[in-house]
């Protein structure tokens, strides 16, 4: 691929890089995600800071999982987007930008980015604006001889939700993430020890749905970098523990007028306080909740955290039924009390943001369009029920395996209209070999079962 013709900065971009460079950042980061939503690219000297905004750095994608290229394909390039720009709070010195990946001129067509800038286009042209907020659940542990515990030697609860000694244990790693989100202008309005060991939760103020998606993708890029300078590490591993819970990352949902802001999703006379708009949406992804759940959940541990109980005492508080509710944890779609807002609770921390965005946005939007009917809402326990007396109700099942999510995402139109077809059978065949690598693995749960039993 031959490099551009490069242009003099727009006023704008210029005085964005004096800025910066004002601030003392010397070196730029060109970011692109891969299929599992992981931060990719290239750091740049300032002084090359015009070439890099005008797609300069390129990538062989064959190298990448799931960056679907041959190796003798033109490389992909970096189009960095100026509004992402976020100087990593733990070196002042580097500046990251979220970046489209283009090919021989014209955006990749299996960039997640530009897949979730196609999708957030036809909302646009539909008259909406995708408003999405994601309460961020994950893992601070310590290494030991025997593998891995949680850094506080108190955090041994069966049951340890909203633990404060223990928060207050971890005081010092959680506060340099919570004051970093902070001083990136995320607006942090609450965070907690969640269920399981080791596990805590961020909760920060909800933006368009493009930014969210940046900035999921950066918090885990930087809650990993955070956690080692204190000594530990991170895990976005939906379910380390089969005993405890795992880590959800729910996605809250509305529609507004790009306009005056207003939410779309509001109805202050429903019962459930949600606009006849947000139940048609609720349809939609109820319809093509299968498909999406491959997305938001995308790996085999996932499905692992997707169980009633299992092994544990209790709960699992995921979800397990393609149903929606009120205020109530059992149904994979919840109405929070309050209204104007959709929470799908079928999310695990492992996702790519901006592929579970775009498949979830897109099956919304079908549901408005066709005027799609979800039916009345659950407000019962959804757990109590046999799946006969879920069966007979038209209450269907999530797929209980990552082979199974597979076979619904590769079955449902809706995951090539989104993905385009490069990416939707990239998507299907990266994930059918990690299905069929675990399924081919001999487990110690098996040798400790089988090897001496027959």
């Amino acid at each position: 691929m031959s490099f551009p013709n490069f242009q003099s900065l727009s006023p704008e971009l210029q005085a964005l890089q004096s800025t910066l460079q004002e601030q003392g950042v010397k070196y730029a980061m060109a970011s692109f995600v891969d299929i599992h939503g992981m931060c990719k690219g290239k750091v740049v000297p300032m002084s090359h800071f015009d070439r890099m905004m005008q797609g300069s750095e390129l990538f062989t994608g064959a190298a990448l999982d799931g960056v679907p290229q041959e190796i003798n394909d033109d490389e992909v390039g970096t189009m960095p987007d100026p509004d992402s720009v976020t100087v990593l709070p733990w070196n002042s010195e580097i500046a990251w930008f979220a970046s489209d990946l283009h090919l021989v001129g014209e955006p990749f067509e299996a960039c997640s980015r530009t897949i979730l800038k196609r999708v957030l286009k036809q909302a646009a042209d539909m008259g909406y604006r995708f408003n999405l907020g994601i309460e961020t659940e994950f893992f601070i542990f310590k290494e030991t001889e025997s593998g891995f515990s949680p850094v506080s030697d108190r955090d041994t609860l069966p049951k340890a939700a909203y633990a404060l000694p223990t928060v207050l244990d971890n005081y010092k790693i959680i506060d340099r993430i919570v004051s970093a989100m902070n001083d990136l202008g995320w607006d942090v309005y609450s965070f907690d020890h969640e269920d399981a060991q080791g596990q805590f939760e961020t909760d920060f103020t909800y933006c368009d749905g493009l930014k969210m998606a940046d900035r999921l993708t950066f918090f885990r890029f930087m809650v990993k970098e955070l956690a080692r300078e204190e000594g530990y590490f991170a895990s976005f591993m939906p379910k380390p523990f089969a005993n405890q819970t795992g880590s959800g990352a729910h996605y809250n949902m509305s529609l507004a007028d790009p306009e005056t802001g207003k939410n779309l999703f509001e109805d202050p006379l429903d019962t459930c306080g949600l606009s006849k708009l947000g139940y048609q949406f609720i349809a939609g992804v109820l319809k093509h909740a299968k498909a999406i759940v491959s997305v938001t959940c995308p790996t085999v541990n996932s499905y692992k955290r997707l169980v009633r109980k299992g092994s544990m005492s209790g709960f699992t508080w995921a979800p397990v039924y393609v149903c929606y509710g009120n205020n109530n944890r059992t149904n994979m779609l919840r109405i929070p009390l309050g209204g104007g807002r959709v929470e799908c609770r079928a999310a695990d921390i492992s996702t790519n943001l901006y592929l579970g965005a775009a498949m979830i946005l897109a099956a919304g939007l079908e549901g408005i369009r066709e005027g799609l009917d979800p039916g009345a809402p659950h407000t019962e326990n959804m757990y109590d029920y046999s799946l006969e007396e879920l069966k007979e109700m038209g209450v269907e099942t999530l797929p209980k395996t990552l082979g199974d999510a597979i076979a619904s995402f590769a079955a449902d139109p809706l995951s090539k209209e989104v993905m385009g077809p490069l990416m939707y059978q990239t998507y299907i065949d990266f994930k059918t070999q990690e299905w069929e690598e675990y399924h081919c693995h001999i487990s110690d749960w098996e040798i400790q079962r089988y090897l001496k039993f027959f």
